[in-house]
């Protein structure tokens, strides 16, 4: 893919008005195409703005919105195979839609009903990873197993700019390219970690410090899900050919708070945020759409029907569930209960039946 001039501005196809640029760098942007990224990103949408309404109706214990990186998820989970395994962090939630993730299963873990709803190996995703940057050396060391295995499968690993300051994330990136391991490491430039901004959090963008470790590295306007598509494209070719890891950086936008707990107009002013609303990458694609005339007659009214049928799942999915049981959650720490384990479970029922006899 030809890169830009100047090292400093990402690849990008697709302007924030919706104007195609002439040369798409090889991809074969057609209608169809078009369509199914905006298709996944409007359900991801979809999902994102429904589920944070059930938290804030006290639903769910937390939730980690997209909102605003629909594309940079979007363009890259559809460039994979669907036995690439994907390794998220917790806010892939295009990724997880993509791979067939239900909307009950979307939210088991949110609402606390177990650590996991789907099952990772049949759909090649692991489980969401709260824990910053955690699931990095996990994902170099199922590329080392694959790499064993002989295969030219292709181990994806999401995560923030946040995350790329973690002692894991570092380590990750040496081992990956020391070992030449088959693995695609996707950042996702939302600008924040929480509520620290990049230009505070990092002198060198990840992108050039990934090649200081030995890594292929490209920069990509994450609110492009065309050009998302095309640089993962090509990353992917260039791992499987055995070229060694490569990490994309998608500067993109966290449009709303880091998760439900958080109030994002502590740190950041209404103005910058007014600023990435004009690069919305839903508006973008529809924009494109609307120029090229691209909808086919009923398209765009079935997909409103179809995301309105996703939301009504998840509120009957979350209503479904009923109350959770806190003091299971001692059973599934380990494999066998310790008398640790045990005395901890003995002293929650304890604390909760104080509570029970005060009431009555």
């Amino acid at each position: 893919m030809e890169q830009p001039a100047n090292p400093a501005d990402p690849v990008r196809l697709l302007e924030p008005d919706g104007t195609l640029r002439d040369d798409p760098s090889g991809l074969d942007v057609t209608p169809e195409l078009v369509r199914d990224l905006y298709r996944w990103m409007r359900l991801t949408r979809r999902l994102d703005t429904e589920a944070f309404s059930l938290q804030r109706h006290g639903e769910l214990g937390l939730w980690a919105p997209s909102l605003g990186q629909e594309a940079a998820q979007v363009g890259s989970i559809t460039a994979l195979r669907p036995t690439d395994h994907v390794f998220p962090s917790y806010r892939e939630h295009a990724a997880a839609l993509v791979r067939g993730v239900t909307p009950a299963q979307m939210l088991e873990q949110w609402r606390g009903v177990s650590g996991c709803g789907w099952d990772p190996a049949a759909l090649h995703l692991h489980a969401y990873t709260v824990v910053l940057a955690a699931h990095l050396p996990h994902a170099t060391g199922y590329a080392m197993g694959v790499q064993r295995d002989g295969t030219d499968e292709v181990v994806t690993a999401y995560f923030g700019d946040g995350a790329s300051s973690q002692g894991d994330a570092n380590e990750a990136f040496n081992w990956a390219a020391a070992c030449n391991a088959p693995v695609l490491f996707f950042a996702q430039n939302n600008q924040y970690a929480i509520s620290t901004p990049t230009r505070l959090q990092m002198r060198t963008p990840m992108h050039r410090r990934a090649r200081g470790f030995g890594l292929e590295s490209y920069l990509v306007d994450g609110n492009d899900v065309l050009a998302v598509h095309a640089v993962t494209r090509e990353a992917v070719a260039h791992i499987r050919s055995g070229a060694g890891p490569v990490l994309i950086e998608a500067l993109t936008y966290r449009a709303g708070p880091h998760t439900s707990s958080d109030d994002p107009t502590r740190y950041r002013d209404q103005a910058e945020a007014d600023a990435w609303l004009a690069r919305d990458p839903v508006a973008r694609v529809e924009k494109l759409l609307d120029a090229r005339n691209w909808w086919e007659p009923g398209w765009r009214e079935a997909l409103d029907q179809e995301c309105d049928r996703l939301g009504a799942e998840l509120r009957s999915a979350v209503q479904a569930f009923g109350p959770v049981e806190l003091g299971d959650l001692f059973d599934t720490v380990l494999s066998t209960r310790t008398d640790l384990l045990n005395a901890q479970k003995a002293d929650y029922g304890d604390f909760v039946a104080g509570f029970e006899e005060v009431a009555s």
